[in-house]
């Protein structure tokens, strides 16, 4: 058997993906990534649960402090997305520069292995030509495949995921049929930063200032007025303070004008998106268009599409092109898109590029003079 780095969280899944590594035989050593102070998993608190396990195993256990690459890689990305007008989606990010990379770093400089585990729930398999493929895990409802998508070849080589092949209702049972202490812990359900701050917006406000400007509609119609664009995302509905005849939802933000453009649904269809740091996970970089099940958003069903690879020079171009059977509502700028074949192979995935103007009535939208009258901004107040 072989030596293998699981990385802990604290949370009942990396327990047992521990466990029952090291009922196998192998030499399991239990890590922790501190990324940051306070409650929830990968915090303080965690790490707590994961010492705790590690003990009654019996398993070497080490903790990395990692605080200042989270800060780095995830808060500052974050920030700065939102500040922007893109939403952005920090797990895929945190994966693969934070959590995956790291780890397997640490583990072949420190603890003389090449070989890691997660408790992930998604899977691993080897084609015949050698490339590693990533693969939905048994149980849907749990996948979490769409996360991994911009893992490496090398990451995707050095790791294991024992639970893709099991039910969260499995892991349970294990959990409490060897005595975990975890097995009943709660499961988190928001971002860890949501979690630690307890709400994105929270979490935001400590970073940027409030910044107020117009809420317009697609014809440049002020409806009312915002306090800062990183409050809103696209496809929002709720909370917007403003009457209207009909729902209306944020369809653009423009960040140039500091403004938030609402219109009805229709609006916001798109019937294509530019996708920008593509990664393909499963197969080689593909030279023509590839029929695919897409995914814009973790929990949307897939729907058909095709993708066409785009050769580009500069990294922030889009690097292939998304088109949709039938137009999609709420794409994201930010936010990941992550294609699929008819199986459950993940091809490959991108970031939605940001500012698309190809909904209907919104290249309109960007035209429109700003109002004559702006509201004076406050002075910012330090972060």
């Amino acid at each position: 058997m072989s030596k293998i780095v699981v990385g802990l969280s604290g949370g009942v899944d990396s327990s047992v993906a521990a466990a029952v590594l090291h009922n196998q035989g192998h030499d399991v050593i239990g890590l922790t990534l501190w990324l940051m102070k306070g409650k929830g998993q990968c915090c303080s608190e965690g790490m707590v649960d994961a010492a705790q396990l590690c003990a009654d195993l019996g398993l070497r256990y080490e903790v990395v402090d990692s605080r200042e690459l989270f800060e780095q890689n995830i808060v500052d990305y974050l920030v700065a997305g939102y500040s922007q007008g893109v939403t952005p989606l920090p797990c895929s990010q945190c994966n693969r520069t934070v959590k995956f990379g790291p780890m397997l770093d640490y583990a072949r400089t420190h603890l003389d292995t090449d070989q890691i585990a997660t408790g992930h729930y998604a899977r691993i398999t080897r084609a015949d030509t050698g490339r590693y493929e990533l693969r939905r895990a048994v149980d849907r409802q749990k996948d979490q495949s769409y996360f991994l998508y911009d893992l490496t070849q090398e990451q995707l080589a050095a790791s294991r995921f024992p639970l893709g092949e099991q039910t969260k209702a499995e892991t349970r049972r294990v959990a409490a049929e060897l005595g975990l202490h975890t097995a009943e812990k709660p499961e988190s359900q928001d971002l860890c930063l949501v979690e630690q701050h307890g709400s994105m917006q929270k979490f935001l406000d400590r970073y940027l200032a409030p910044k107020p400007g117009d809420i317009v509609d697609t014809s440049g119609v002020v409806l009312g007025q915002h306090r800062g664009i990183h409050h809103y995302t696209i496809g929002q509905r709720k909370g917007l303070g403003i009457a209207a005849p009909q729902p209306l939802y944020v369809v653009a933000l423009d960040a140039a004008r500091n403004r938030v453009v609402v219109g009805e649904r229709t609006s916001g269809q798109q019937s294509e998106c530019g996708v920008q740091r593509v990664n393909w996970v499963s197969i080689a970089p593909p030279q023509s268009p590839v029929r695919v099940q897409v995914q814009i958003r973790y929990r949307s069903a897939a729907i058909a599409a095709t993708v066409i690879p785009l050769s580009v020079a500069d990294a922030l171009a889009p690097s292939a092109r998304l088109i949709f059977d039938e137009p999609q509502f709420g794409l994201t700028p930010g936010q990941a898109a992550v294609w699929y074949d008819e199986t459950d192979r993940l091809l490959g995935g991108g970031l939605i590029e940001p500012f698309q103007t190809a909904a209907a009535g919104l290249a309109e939208a960007s035209l429109v003079p700003a109002p004559q009258t702006v509201p004076q901004n406050p002075k910012a107040p330090e972060p």
